[in-house]
């Protein structure tokens, strides 16, 4: 059976009363995430946070936290819900498309911190490449791309989920220039000259 998300599957994993805030969408963690990325990217581009892309954004449950953080960010977002862009799109900036899409689509220029958040281990491997070069391309600063392997307990939504070991994922966003700065974070190719030895993991 083909995934949907609907109504009920944001309601089941991101609203459900009976899930708290341990709900992939709980409010605490998600503004712990957004401030993470947000104080990341302007570290790294010693400037206040001006662009965001969130490729995957689902509702655009991200616009809050970060507004809450940054006031005039501008946020544009992708998702292939019809659901959430028919019913979110207009008011928070959500477009339809698929990862796949950005094959093809730029929708804008590099952004100061770029989302792929809770996306790549539901794709096919097909979608996944195609898609991946916009990751560095569209992203001028600070990438946090939230992926989990088949090393990580999964406690969530389980559903489509590629059981894919972690180099698999390393080797694919290295490859596409990105930098592993941790914590699901990567740093633009833009970027990479600017960081010190100390700032990146041993392999990097």
């Amino acid at each position: 059976m083909t995934k949907q998300y609907d109504a009920a599957y944001f309601q089941r994993w991101y609203r459900d009363p009976a899930l708290k805030d341990q709900a992939i969408g709980g409010t605490a963690r998600l503004a712990r995430k957004v401030a993470l990325a947000v104080a990341t990217a302007e570290y790294h581009l010693e400037r206040p946070v001006r662009t965001v892309l969130d490729i995957g954004c689902g509702e655009g449950a991200w616009l809050a936290p970060l507004r809450k953080l940054r006031p005039r960010v501008q946020y544009l977002g992708f998702d292939s819900s019809e659901y959430a862009i028919g019913r979110f799109g207009a008011r928070r900036n959500l477009h339809l498309a698929r990862f796949g899409d950005f094959q093809h689509l730029r929708p804008c220029a590099p952004v100061d911190l770029l989302v792929c958040s809770d996306v790549l281990h539901y794709l096919d491997t097909r979608e996944l490449d195609h898609g991946l070069p916009a990751l560095a391309e569209l992203c001028g600063g600070v990438a946090f791309v939230e992926t989990f392997t088949r090393e990580d307990g999964i406690d969530g939504d389980t559903h489509g989920f590629k059981r894919r070991p972690a180099r698999f994922y390393r080797e694919r966003l290295a490859a596409v220039g990105l930098v592993p700065l941790g914590s699901h974070l990567w740093l633009s190719p833009a970027l990479r000259d600017g960081v010190a030895a100390l700032e990146l993991p041993n392999n990097a």
